[in-house]
């Protein structure tokens, strides 16, 4: 995954009105708990970046923190084991998928409980031996 030239300023203006605050929060809270400003991955937008190296040999760059704003739900890329952050109990309405956590809107969740979320997944990329670099 890259980074495009796309800017976030041209993904706002494609983002459905009923959405357009939801995203605009999560690029708050994302600045805020990353200190880095977003970028866009393709579809995804992206802070920080982190590149990785698998046993296979499959290697990429992807960011710290992600989101997407997808058809059925906000999906975010928090963390590779998901069901290991306890305080998802607590966070409200949400689905989960291998790495990613689907939010149909951020009224449904405790703003609180979802930074906590973040923030222990962008920690959890410091123990795994398959990131070789974390932007600085």
């Amino acid at each position: 995954m890259n980074v495009t030239d796309t800017s976030v300023q041209d993904f706002l203006e494609t983002v459905e009105p009923n959405r357009i605050e939801d995203i605009k929060k999560l690029l708050e809270i994302g600045e805020k708990l990353t200190g880095k400003k977003p970028k866009m991955w393709g579809s995804i937008v992206g802070f920080g970046s982190l590149h990785y190296v698998y046993k296979t040999g499959h290697q990429g760059d992807m960011p710290e923190f992600g989101f997407a704003n997808r058809k059925q739900a906000l999906t975010l890329y928090v963390s590779y084991d998901l069901e290991a952050i306890e305080e998802l109990k607590d966070l409200g309405k949400y689905k989960i998928g291998k790495s990613c956590l689907y939010i149909k809107k951020l009224d449904d969740v405790n703003l609180e409980v979802l930074e906590t979320v973040i923030l222990k997944g962008l920690k959890e990329t410091e123990n795994y031996d398959f990131i070789t670099d974390n932007e600085a």
